[in-house]
């Protein structure tokens, strides 16, 4: 079989990083163009990400990589860069996601209780977990994610286009729900923090048992919001006593004050689950990828159960007149 331009590239990589005599296997791709690769040798392994320029950059991973371990986390050792390419030779933490220890019958409870303290140790972090030049996942940013809804699951449950008086009029909504908001310190974000992107490393003592992934996208916002990811999780159900118990936990260790955290909670999982329901049929109707499709009933649930909250009034009455419970049913069997 012919080799790649890119592969030749991803060798050169490897050689010059000085692991040409390893043996490569492709780990994973990801939802975006990146893919993974395990480098092999008697001595150790390795991962390389191979991270196609112009399509991806690995300066931000590189960038939060460091900082997380600065701050004490489990993020991986970042070994040689080459921006320029779009190749970084990581440390291997190994396979052992969450969702796979899950599966597997791990200890939920202790798992979650990891992941959790990870999120109070960016909370307690103050200033020195904000990152400098992160932006800001707050005020439209998280409106403009959460229009995927009205532009894209809307159509597909209703057959035609969203009219523009009614994409406004969510975005009416949303900018009255974010006005109750309380004010509460931002927080580092990693924005995909769930079960596929955390791994456990029992070998490791405290918060840094939990092994983070996928954090090229953080930014800075609301400290629920991270905590909405981990236990309203789209892909997996999280029994409601963990739901609790990583409530308190959080909760307690950083001394927020409880009602103001719920009203964020609410709000931050409304934007989270809304986004997600329209990126779900993106997937499927522009990218060709139905597989996601299945997760929309769980997704429902969560979002109706966020809509629940007073503070969610206005974006609950514009759920309620343009999507009614027959509308919601994409991905239910």
């Amino acid at each position: 079989m012919a080799i790649s331009e890119r592969e030749r590239r991803r060798a050169a990589f490897e050689r010059s990083a000085g692991w040409g005599d390893a043996g490569e296997r492709l780990l994973a791709g990801d939802a975006s163009f990146r893919k993974y690769f395990r480098l092999s040798r008697p001595r150790g392994s390795a991962v390389v990400m191979d991270a196609p320029p112009p399509e991806e950059d690995v300066r931000p991973f590189v960038r939060v990589a460091r900082h997380l371990l600065d701050l004490g986390l489990s993020a991986p050792v970042v070994h040689a860069v080459d921006e320029a390419a779009g190749f970084l030779l990581l440390e291997d933490l190994g396979d052992d996601t969450f969702a796979r220890v899950l599966a597997a019958g791990g200890d939920e409870a202790t798992l979650y209780a990891r992941a959790t303290d990870v999120l109070v140790t960016l909370q307690q972090a103050g200033p020195r977990a904000l990152l400098p030049g992160l932006g800001a996942y707050a005020g439209e940013a998280l409106i403009d994610a959460a229009m995927l809804l009205p532009e894209w699951y809307l159509p597909a449950a209703t057959g035609r286009p969203t009219p523009t008086e009614e994409t406004a009029a969510y975005r009416a909504a949303w900018q009255d729900c974010l006005a109750n908001l309380p004010a509460l310190p931002d927080t580092l974000l990693l924005r995909d923090y769930h079960q596929d992107n955390l791994l456990w490393l029992p070998a490791r003592t405290g918060v840094r048992a939990c092994g983070l992934l996928d954090f090229q996208d953080a930014q800075l916002g609301h400290p629920a919001y991270d905590l909405v990811s981990l236990i309203e999780d789209a892909r997996r159900d999280v029994p409601p006593p963990v739901h609790a118990t990583c409530m308190d936990r959080y909760l307690g260790e950083t001394g927020l004050a409880r009602d103001d955290f719920e009203t964020g909670f609410a709000l931050m999982a409304a934007q989270r689950h809304a986004r997600v329901i329209g990126l779900f049929v993106r997937l499927r109707d522009r990218d060709g990828k139905p597989d996601y499709l299945p997760h929309l009933p769980r997704v429902w649930r969560q979002f109706e159960r966020a809509l629940g909250h007073q503070a969610l009034e206005p974006l609950r009455r514009w759920v309620d007149r343009l999507l009614p419970p027959p509308l919601r049913r994409i991905g239910a069997p």
